[in-house]
């Protein structure tokens, strides 16, 4: 295993230098770089701290290493490579090196891909309970609860927009006032330099929940409000007996999930 790590690293060495070597040249053919970066993303251990870097949080190489199954010095080269590509960061904090990725571009498209890796006929979901029900995807509420909490919005008529994948969403004067009852200045919001409110393909409930500025400021007051928790080290995240209570009768879910914790540093690669 080991040995077959080595040898894919160094054949990348040889036959991959140039400038797309050290970074991705946003002159670059556009098919090109793409291929480019498919290849990077699609071996087995990059692929695993990719995914593992989901929840937001930044881990050391030595953590991604026993993610990926792999020897810390392959890790090193593994996020070396990532990096060149800007499909992670890095932030150094005393004599710690803090991995994370680079962006919400990164994780859309990551979670775009395990939508892609699903069985398209009579979908029937193969993900663990406690992913499915609700979870972070990178800045913002996915799973179950996420795709609930957009359909109630919607039905509110607190947003306006179309279902699609990607598609923009606005905020109504009564979705306006909504979310500032719970805390969300939209105006603050709107002056983000970044989208502000879209839809992104749930991989595991294969509907949309709600991303951008809106979406990560709706993760910071369930956050704060204690209306949900993050798992010590997963994408998981369990809805409280007071989030229960509040989003039932904020909101009008009918089903909101709830679970105990778990302990998992990170969900396999799917």
């Amino acid at each position: 295993m080991l040995a077959r790590e080595s040898l894919v690293l160094a054949a990348e060495s040889r036959t991959s230098r140039g400038p797309d070597d050290r970074t991705l040249s946003l002159g670059a053919d556009a098919d090109d770089a793409a291929c480019l970066i498919a290849a990077v993303i699609g071996e087995r251990a990059r692929g695993r701290i990719l995914y593992c870097l989901m929840d937001g949080r930044g881990r050391t190489s030595t953590e991604l290493a026993v993610v990926a199954g792999v020897m810390p010095s392959t890790a090193s080269l593994h996020l070396k490579r990532l990096k060149s590509l800007q499909l992670v960061k890095v932030r150094a904090q005393g004599k710690h090196r803090y991995y994370s990725l680079n962006g919400t571009d990164v994780a859309s498209a990551l979670e775009a891909l395990s939508v892609l890796a699903g069985t398209p006929e009579r979908f029937a979901p193969n993900v663990p309970h406690r992913l499915r029900a609700a979870r972070v995807c990178y800045d913002h509420i996915a799973g179950n609860l996420g795709v609930s909490l957009l359909n109630r919005f919607s039905v509110l008529k607190w947003l306006t927009g179309t279902e699609g994948c990607d598609s923009g969403y606005e905020v109504t004067a009564e979705g306006m006032r909504a979310f500032e009852r719970i805390g969300i200045n939209i105006e603050e919001t709107r002056r983000l330099r970044r989208r502000f409110a879209f839809a992104c393909l749930d991989w595991s409930e294969r509907r949309p929940h709600l991303a951008g500025a809106l979406g990560t400021a709706l993760l910071g007051v369930a956050l704060q409000r204690k209306w949900v928790a993050r798992d010590l080290d997963s994408r998981a995240l369990s809805v409280t007996q007071t989030g229960r209570h509040e989003m039932i009768a904020r909101f009008g879910l009918d089903d909101v999930p709830s679970k105990k914790p778990s302990l998992l540093m990170c969900e396999p690669w799917v």
